[in-house]
């Protein structure tokens, strides 16, 4: 996302369409509006607010075209560290999983064989014990979305 809106000319079309009243700054309202017709999302007032504050380095409750290609520029980034921690937590998870039941899951079995080459023994037991914490739904093996979360804890 970052390279979309890297160039000036597209910051600066990007700030145009958020600027409805084309007066060179953008304000909450303002903020709120175009998220609501670009993302179909609806930004609390306090949300767009402390959006426009984050960004706002002169402190006047707007911001001019360098402040919003900043707000724009973290926002993808902050977009772009989510989608590599992702990537990460998708490499790791193939390290543990083992194929079963048409989908890559971690098993108490493969659980034992990866900790036992990391040099933690484990018997199977222990490592069912561990999948349990996180077995969200309850089929005895972590998907990868039940261990995103075991990650985040």
């Amino acid at each position: 996302m970052v390279a979309a809106w890297s160039s000036p000319s597209e910051l600066g079309a990007l700030f145009a369409a958020f600027d409805t009243d084309a007066d060179g700054r953008i304000s909450a309202a303002e903020l709120r509006l175009c998220m609501r017709a670009a993302l179909g999302e609806d930004v609390a007032a306090e949300d767009a607010e402390a959006l426009v504050a984050s960004a706002d380095a002169d402190g006047d409750g707007l911001l001019d075209g360098d402040e919003f290609a900043r707000l724009v520029r973290a926002e993808a980034g902050e977009k772009d560290v989510e989608e590599e921690r992702r990537r990460g937590l998708e490499a790791a998870f193939g390290m543990y999983a083992a194929e079963g039941e048409g989908r890559a899951v971690i098993t108490p079995a493969s659980l034992k064989r990866m900790l036992g080459r990391l040099g933690a023994h484990q018997e199977v037991d222990d490592c069912r014990a561990m999948i349990c914490r996180f077995d969200l739904d309850g089929d005895g093996v972590l998907s990868f979305d039940e261990f995103e979360i075991m990650m985040s804890s």
